[in-house]
């Protein structure tokens, strides 16, 4: 699970009478992932390989079958059961549908080209028929000038009334709508243009027709109409089609694709006249059958050989933090190819990881850490059973019902968490913010409490503490894993890295949790922890005074290896990066403070005992209202009335409030809870030793969905 899935690198050699048997055992396998190399070993005499006869051809048809499915809107959904596709039937079947697509798309592409210049043809009348003249009156005149549009009757009269080519004229308005007529004087022309030079004076074309705007407007509705009927019909024919070739188009993609992977499976070869090499990374546990399977089908003119089996530590040449290393000999050396060994329920927490960085194959993989810590923070910060059945739903739907990969892991994380948010539920004694669980299960006194209530408000200090404990553990195990990592490279570059930040961190919160100068501390420190199993209540100030020397140790240890200006910065991320995670216990009380106000405005809550805050302890008014309360409770205090026990009107808004409110704290618990969680392990944690750049595991192969070889 640390580890991702060894691999071992293997080389096919063989003559090229034999290549397309290969490539055909290859593929069926779909194990081999090509090496970088493949094609250029940089071996006298080799070049990089060829095509296969009919890669073109696969490759056109490829993209004219594509170009189909678009056209037709095909889904997968589309597909119905596995089918056989047949070369005669790529050949005449698939000839036969492309020809009667293509020439369906062509009328509807020409149908909705009309449709649309008759759309615009309407859209330039409307004007006119809000004018109400004839078209005819409009247009055709000698010696009459004529502008229709938008604008200013009153700024358009004054500038004709100024322009002096023009005898006279005459306007005609409707709703901003403007008709102009012009008379020019002598022979003078475009006497409106130069006119209405000045004037917000938005022109419209007068349509070419005669009559009534009105009917001409009737006319094109009509020419509308038809045309959305021929092209609902053509649309109609489209949809048959797509019903009945559906299935097969995809087939025929799918088939296309795995022969053009096949066809062009040489370019990562290298080759000579007689002969090619192909070299690349399968699983270790699948190599025998890989060999197997290419060795009976190329016979004696081919050779599998195993070339190395990939150790996890890195080649000494291996540097940096990318794909590629340099070598004894001036080249590169390669890095396998990575494939995460999860079992099925860490898996979805791969993509959590993958979302920083693919790890390498030398490094460790923290998926199973990412499962342990993340559901667990998510589960503190929001603790209630009404609200992880809710996060665990939307997750197993996500998980088992959407297409996208990474959403459906993310569905996987949310069902994990949603669990957990329902342990702690349990544990809180709380559902949707009221404590029922705590209530009915533990007779009013839950394992935990949240710190809400006065009479327990030392549990709110005490999560914060508990906090930085976790931080500390967290923190230290990210320290342990980088310092695991620089061994390979010797004691000493360990302890100069991460053991030197670790051994200042532990140090210095050891001296912090002392009571060496415990006058200047906090009593939190020492109070919180008291009362709980294990009574702590700080470590001796001889046991700080040595530990913070130990820190200064691991300080000036960091100082040799960093500089000064690194270790200011680890003094400075020893506190930090600790106190981040106290944002656990924030978000936890925040969340259940808004749960809280959501149930007091709807129900209304009243405390007992306001005057000893040390057991004084607030209940929602579910079932009786305050009066009810005075008489049998004299000693309450009324926190809040509700709006339940009100009017109707407050009533209704209270039920918006209640359902509006819940969503709300609903909503934030991904978007508060669920990002600080994640900051927690990619700033704090995955910053500590995590490097990724792993390269992608592509086998060479198909995973069919529609097309069966049988």
């Amino acid at each position: 699970m640390l580890r991702p899935e060894r691999m071992s690198k293997v080389s096919v050699v063989g003559t090229n009478r034999v290549v397309q048997d290969v490539i055909e055992a290859a593929h069926d396998q779909n194990v081999l992932h090509f090496s970088d190399s493949s094609g250029d070993v940089g071996v006298e005499g080799f070049d990089a390989g060829n095509p296969l006869d009919g890669a073109d051809d696969a490759s056109d048809k490829l993209v004219t079958v594509r170009s189909l499915l678009s056209i037709l809107g095909v889904e997968e959904e589309d597909a119905g059961p596995t089918r056989i596709v047949t070369d005669d039937a790529l050949e005449n079947e698939f000839a036969d549908i492309r020809d009667e697509v293509n020439e369906l798309d062509e009328r509807r592409t020409e149908v909705e080209d009309r449709l649309s210049e008759l759309e615009d043809r309407v859209a330039a009348v409307e004007p006119f028929v809000t004018l109400g003249i004839d078209l005819d009156l409009l247009q055709g005149y000698d010696t009459v000038e004529v502008a229709v549009g938008e604008g200013d009757t009153d700024e358009i009269e004054h500038a004709l009334a100024d322009e002096g080519d023009v005898r006279s004229f005459e306007t005609f308005s409707e709703d901003g709508v403007v008709a102009v007529f012009a008379y020019p004087s002598g022979d003078a022309t475009d006497v409106l243009e130069d006119a209405l030079v000045g004037v917000e004076f938005v022109e419209h074309e007068i349509p070419s027709g005669n009559g009534s705007p009105d009917d001409y407007l009737d006319s094109l509705e009509h020419k509308r109409q038809k045309l959305e009927s021929e092209l609902a019909t053509v649309e109609n024919e489209l949809e048959g089609l797509r019903l009945e070739h559906a299935g097969f188009l995809l087939a025929a993609e799918e088939k296309l694709n795995i022969e053009v992977q096949k066809a062009e499976a040489p370019l990562n070869f290298a080759t000579t006249e007689h002969a090619f090499v192909a070299e690349g990374w399968v699983p270790t546990s699948e190599y025998a059958e890989f060999a197997s399977a290419v060795q009976d089908a190329g016979g004696d003119g081919v050779d599998v050989e195993e070339l190395e089996r990939a150790e996890y530590e890195p080649p000494e040449h291996e540097i940096g933090h990318g794909e590629q290393g340099a070598a004894p000999d001036g080249g590169t050396a390669e890095q396998p190819p990575v494939v995460q060994d999860n079992p099925g329920p860490v898996k979805p927490f791969e993509m959590l990881v993958r979302v920083i960085n693919r790890p390498n194959y030398y490094d460790l993989d923290p998926t199973i850490i990412l499962f342990l810590t993340f559901p667990a923070f998510y589960g503190f910060m929001i603790g209630d059973v009404g609200y992880g059945v809710i996060y665990a739903a939307v997750g197993w739907w996500m998980y088992t019902t959407l297409d996208s990969d990474a959403l459906a892991a993310l569905g996987g994380v949310a069902v994990l968490s949603g669990l957990a948010t329902i342990v702690f539920g349990f544990l809180y004694g709380e559902i949707f913010g009221f404590h029922l669980i705590g209530e009915y299960l533990w007779n009013g006194s839950p394992p935990l409490h949240k710190g809400l209530k006065p009479g327990n408000a030392d549990w709110a200090r005490l999560w914060l503490v508990v906090s930085v404990l976790v931080a500390l553990g967290h923190l230290t195990l990210g320290y342990a894993i980088d310092t695991y990592k620089r061994m390979r490279h010797g004691v000493w570059d360990a302890l100069t890295e991460g053991a030197s930040w670790a051994i200042l961190m532990v140090g210095l919160w050891v001296w912090i949790f002392s009571h060496a100068l415990g006058g200047a501390k906090p009593d939190l420190l020492f109070t919180a922890l008291s009362g709980q199993p294990l009574g702590f209540t700080g470590f001796g100030a001889t046991v700080g005074w040595a530990a913070l020397a130990v820190g200064l140790v691991g300080y000036a240890l960091l100082i040799y290896a960093e500089g000064a200006v690194g270790g200011i910065e680890g003094a400075l991320n020893s506190l930090t990066h600790v106190l981040s995670y106290t944002r656990l216990a924030a978000v936890m009380l925040a969340k259940g403070g808004m749960a809280f106000v959501v149930n007091l405005l709807f129900f209304g809550a009243y405390e007992t005992q306001p005057n000893d805050p040390e057991s004084g302890e607030f209940h929602f008014m579910l079932e009786h209202d305050w009066s009810y309360v005075q008489t049998h409770y004299p000693e309450a205090e009324l926190m809040f009335g509700g709006l339940v026990h009100g009017p109707i009107t407050a009533v209704l808004g209270g039920i918006l409030i209640f359902v509006l409110g819940h969503l709300l704290v609903l909503a934030l618990g991904v978007t508060s809870a669920g990002l600080q969680a994640v900051r927690l392990e990619y700033v704090e944690f995955f910053g500590k030793f995590y490097e990724g750049g792993g390269t992608k595991y592509e086998p060479f192969g198909y995973d069919r969905s529609y097309t069966t070889q049988d």
